[in-house]
């Protein structure tokens, strides 16, 4: 298994971002934190506002960051995640890909425990804690709440603010972990995952045929292991806060569901993804901030 320092210059972090910038503030605070740094972040935006876009370009441009950091927007034609994912990974350079929501803050040692976790042919599937509204209200005012004892995070648990407490503070050894060549649904969380980018071009990145809300990562992962990848779950170790937020509309969800479930019953479907980052254009793409 490869040391974490070797690989250390050659990571990529992608977000995903839409209308939550007060949010992405926390998550970019939290990378800034870890005991290991990426080589670069990539901000993929999926449509903000001009109020969030200008707010976050402004935000980059006051800090010192230790990584190198794009800032890259689209306008808003619907939920397009998988579209948006894409766009964040091309214009990335990273031999190895961390992709994160933008409402997904990582403890210090996030990056460090995926590249302890990651292996040739595999992807990790990380995990999350989720808190309620009242905590991440005081997360986003006070940042520094992330790195708070584990007798803080105990008492949230209590509370009924947040819905896990161990895992925030308690890694199971990844000597421990065994990748998995089935494909299985539960679990599935493309807003904390990580895989080679040699993987990500395989099977043609996300596909963007699937919009709206709903299973563009399943797809992504039932391709991924057609394609020979075996999943590593990051349970218990590469958990991040999930801030709270209403739920986007499902209204797609039910078609999204038919169409990979097609996929999955069809003999001669492969694993490369219809409309991927080799077929879809980006004209429209911005670099809202690069340094």
């Amino acid at each position: 298994m490869t040391s974490p320092n070797d690989t250390e210059n050659n990571l990529s972090v992608v977000i995903l971002t839409y209308n939550r910038s007060d949010a992405l503030f926390v998550v970019l605070y939290g990378l800034t934190h870890q005991n290991i740094k990426p080589q670069e972040v990539i901000i993929t935006d999926d449509g903000s506002t001009v109020h969030h876009r200008l707010a976050i370009k402004q935000h980059l441009a006051e800090h010192d960051w230790p990584f190198k950091i794009k800032y890259i927007w689209h306008p808003d034609i619907g939920f397009t995640a998988a579209r948006a994912r894409n766009q964040g990974v091309i214009n990335s350079s990273g031999d190895y890909i961390i992709l994160l929501d933008g409402d997904c803050v990582p403890k210090e040692d996030f990056i460090l425990q995926h590249l302890f976790l990651k292996r040739p042919g595999c992807f990790i599937n990380g995990s999350r804690v989720l808190l309620n509204e009242n905590l991440t209200k005081k997360v986003i005012e006070w940042p520094e709440t992330i790195g708070l004892s584990s007798s803080y995070w105990l008492m949230q648990k209590i509370a009924g603010q947040a819905n896990k407490w161990i895992p925030t503070v308690m890694r199971i050894p990844h000597q421990c972990r065994r990748g998995s060549a089935v494909f299985h649904w539960k679990g599935i969380r493309s807003c904390n995952f990580s895989l080679w980018r040699e993987d990500f071009d395989k099977v043609n990145g996300f596909d963007e045929t699937f919009v709206g809300w709903g299973h563009e990562d399943a797809d992504f992962v039932w391709r991924l292991h057609k394609a020979g990848c075996r999943r590593i779950n990051g349970f218990w170790a590469t958990e991040v806060l999930h801030l709270w937020h209403k739920e986007a509309s499902r209204d797609r969800e039910s078609a999204n569901v038919r169409r990979l479930q097609e996929r999955m019953s069809d003999p001669n479907a492969g694993y490369v993804a219809k409309k991927g980052i080799r077929e879809a254009g980006y004209d429209d793409c911005e670099i809202v901030y690069s340094k």
